[in-house]
């Protein structure tokens, strides 16, 4: 184990122990243990340790993720949203503002980044939510939809059309530029909703965000601005992160359907040597195995930053997120009606995994992503 984040998998598991199930059904996840976590840098474990964090690589980050994963898929997503933050504001940020917020988020103090809008879901050039200019301030206007861990968040990462310039953007003010906003929480103006009963990661803070006239410092804008920073930045994490959850989906669906299928006997043997059953535990193996490689080349590539990570994220996700959703089905298969409660671990990784296909990118824009990477590299 790196010295990173050593101890960080055991602790994690006597934290979470067997209330994931509980957690689920209440759609809370405790505050305390949030900030817990949050103030061991292990929320966002790839943070310098100049910042607070835990200096961690894409790949040690990753198998902490996936472990993670493989617990609570609403702890990991509060995970990849702090990560994403943390990344966001790296990436993007001055030094001052580097300064100013990443030791918050190692701190305790929790992000969340809205993307997604009532009329901007994959197609984020179509974002309306706006930030104009006003003497040394800024006003943020708009809507943002499904923002994961937003429910609990003490800074929430906005991604805006860019209105400050307005001389030649015409009348409305619009610009093709996009940039971030760092917005406190309970700021005036902001109106936090949780999403009710999401289908999966129950307890991830789900929420919607409304802007009315909220009134910031200028310094709350990012530095580097643009869609296609957006994309290799916040999107890029988010997807090789939902990605390693995705194989800790797969690694605890394996384990569960092992488990079940050497212990329950039917006709006199146990399950595991029936041959359509051995056959589920095969397919199991090869998608867990098939998504962890997917993550490594990401994350080796990550480590690089290669000029060719932004694809292999969206690669990672799409294989991790698909394998997932059918290995959880195939858990459940395997361990019918004791899989088949609400309350079981397999059930809570069946609703998880297919909200994995849809977030950070949905399994139809990744195909369309991969098919146009193939068509401008192959020949």
């Amino acid at each position: 184990m790196p010295d990173e984040l050593a101890g960080a998998h055991a602790l994690v598991g006597d934290l979470v122990g067997d209330q994931a199930g509980a957690w689920d059904a209440s759609g809370r996840l405790p505050l305390d243990l949030l900030r817990d976590l949050g103030t061991r840098g292990l929320l966002c474990a790839e943070v310098p340790a100049s910042y607070g964090g835990r200096g961690a690589s894409s790949r040690d980050n990753g198998e902490f993720t996936a472990h993670v994963g493989g617990l609570c898929s609403s702890l990991r997503s509060i995970m990849t949203s702090q990560g994403m933050a943390a990344w966001t504001l790296q990436r993007l940020g001055d030094g001052d503002q580097r300064s100013a917020y990443l030791p918050r988020l190692t701190g305790g103090e929790l992000a969340a980044v809205g993307f997604s809008e009532p009329g901007a879901g994959s197609d984020l050039s179509a974002i309306a939510t706006r930030v104009r200019g006003d003497g040394e301030s800024i006003v943020l206007d708009g809507e943002k939809v499904w923002v994961t861990g937003a429910y609990y968040a003490d800074l929430l990462i906005v991604f805006a059309r860019d209105g400050r310039n307005t001389e030649d953007a015409g009348a409305s003010g619009a610009t093709d530029d996009v940039v971030a906003v760092v917005v406190p929480a309970k700021s005036a103006g902001v109106t936090i909703e949780r999403v009710a009963e999401p289908l999966g990661c129950r307890a991830a803070g789900h929420a919607n965000l409304r802007f009315d006239g909220v009134r910031l410092p200028s310094s709350a804008v990012l530095s580097g601005t643009g869609l296609s920073l957006l994309v290799t930045t916040a999107l890029s994490y988010g997807r090789i992160s939902v990605a390693w959850g995705c194989v800790g989906i797969l690694r605890a669906c394996l384990r569960a359907a092992v488990a079940h299928a050497k212990t329950r006997e039917q006709f006199g043997k146990p399950l595991a040597q029936h041959q359509l059953v051995a056959g589920h535990l095969a397919d199991l193996l090869v998608a867990e195995q098939n998504a962890a490689r997917a993550c490594e080349h990401a994350s080796e590539l990550w480590q690089r930053r290669s000029p060719e990570l932004v694809t292999a994220t969206v690669l990672a996700k799409h294989v991790s997120a698909g394998n997932a959703a059918r290995g959880a089905a195939t858990a459940v298969q395997v361990l019918a009606s004791a899989g088949a409660s609400d309350g079981t671990a397999v059930a809570r990784a069946y609703r998880d995994a297919k909200l994995m296909e849809i977030i950070e990118g949905s399994n139809e824009i990744c195909r369309l992503l991969l098919a146009e990477h193939a068509v401008a590299t192959v020949s």
